[in-house]
C-alpha cells in the first residue's frame, strides 16, 4: 500500500487543470481487462464491430429495455447520507473514421462548481418527464450543439451511482453518419473533442488504481478499498464516472472480461 507521503507524481503532462482527488490510500490496480489480445484485437474497431459486440452483449435498445434505476435509496459513502433520488444520462456518442470508431468528449468549464475542468460526456441531469435517452439528446445539444435528429439511439451501458453528484447515471450509446459539426457552450463546456475507441485500448493509455478512504464507500472490499479507472489521452486524464464508462464500452468491444465494482 502507497501511503501520501511516498506517493510519486501521478499522471504527469497533461497541461488543463482539473483536480484528481487523493484518498488516504491507493494501491496499484490491475491491468486493462483488453491487456491480453493481441494487438490486432485492438484496431478495426468500426461501428460494425461495435454494434455487433453490443448486439452479442444484449444491450440494444431495440431489443433490451433499459434496465432499473441503480441504488434508489442508496447512502452516499462520501457526503452527509442521502438518498440517491437524482436521475441522469450521458451520451456516448460514437461516429466511424478510417474504419475506426470515434468517441466524442467534452473539457467542462472550469467555471463549474461540480467537475469543473474535467473531461466528460455530454449529459446532465433528467426533467421529470423524459427518459435517459431523451436526456442524453438534449444535452448533448444544449452542451456542443448536436443536433439530436443526426443521432441515432442504439444502446445502453449498466447504470451507475454517483457518489459526487448523488444521482444515477444511464449512458446511451448514439451513433452518427459522420463527424459533426460541433459548437460549445461555453457556460458549461471549454472543448469538445474525440478520441479513437482503439487509442483508448492502446498499451499505457489504461490506468486503475484501487482507493481507500475513512469513510467506507458502498461496492468497496472487506479491506476498504474500491476501483478507479483512468485514461491517458492527449495532454489530459479521464477519470471517474466517464472512464467507467468508456472502461464497459471497450470490454464489450474488444470481448474482453470485465466485471463492475
Amino acid at each position: 500500500m502507497t501511503q501520501e507521503s511516498e506517493r510519486p507524481e501521478r499522471f504527469a503532462g497533461h497541461r488543463h487543470a482539473q483536480r484528481i482527488p487523493e484518498p488516504d490510500a491507493i494501491e496499484p490496480g490491475s491491468p486493462a481487462p483488453w491487456a491480453a489480445l493481441t494487438p490486432s484485437s485492438r484496431i478495426g474497431l468500426s461501428l460494425d464491430v461495435v454494434t455487433s459486440r453490443l448486439q452479442r452483449a444484449g444491450r440494444l435498445l431495440s431489443a433490451n429495455p433499459l434496465p432499473a434505476a441503480p441504488g434508489v435509496g442508496f447512502i452516499v459513502a462520501d457526503a452527509e447520507p442521502t438518498p440517491i433520488v437524482q436521475r441522469s444520462a450521458v451520451l456516448v456518442a460514437l461516429f466511424e473514421e478510417s474504419r475506426e470508431t470515434h468517441v466524442i468528449l467534452t473539457r467542462r468549464s472550469t467555471s463549474l462548481r461540480v467537475h469543473g475542468g474535467e473531461i466528460a460526456l455530454p449529459g446532465g441531469r433528467c426533467e421529470p418527464d423524459e427518459s435517459p435517452v431523451e436526456t442524453a439528446l438534449r444535452e448533448a445539444r444544449e452542451e456542443v450543439g448536436l443536433v439530436p435528429s443526426l443521432v441515432t439511439p442504439l444502446a445502453w451501458l449498466s447504470p451507475m451511482v454517483s457518489f459526487a453528484a448523488n444521482a444515477s447515471i444511464w449512458p446511451i450509446v448514439g451513433v452518427l453518419a459522420a463527424r459533426p459539426d460541433l459548437v460549445v457552450n461555453p457556460d458549461e463546456v471549454e472543448s469538445v473533442f474525440s478520441v479513437a475507441l482503439t487509442d483508448l485500448v492502446a498499451d499505457g493509455a489504461f490506468v486503475e488504481e484501487r482507493w481507500r478512504r475513512s469513510l467506507h464507500r458502498p461496492g468497496a472490499d472487506e479491506e476498504g478499498f474500491f476501483s478507479i479507472y483512468f485514461f491517458r489521452v492527449p495532454d489530459d486524464i479521464v477519470w471517474g464516472a466517464t472512464a467507467r464508462v468508456l472502461t464497459e464500452l471497450l470490454a464489450l468491444v474488444t470481448g474482453a472480461p470485465w466485471l463492475p465494482t
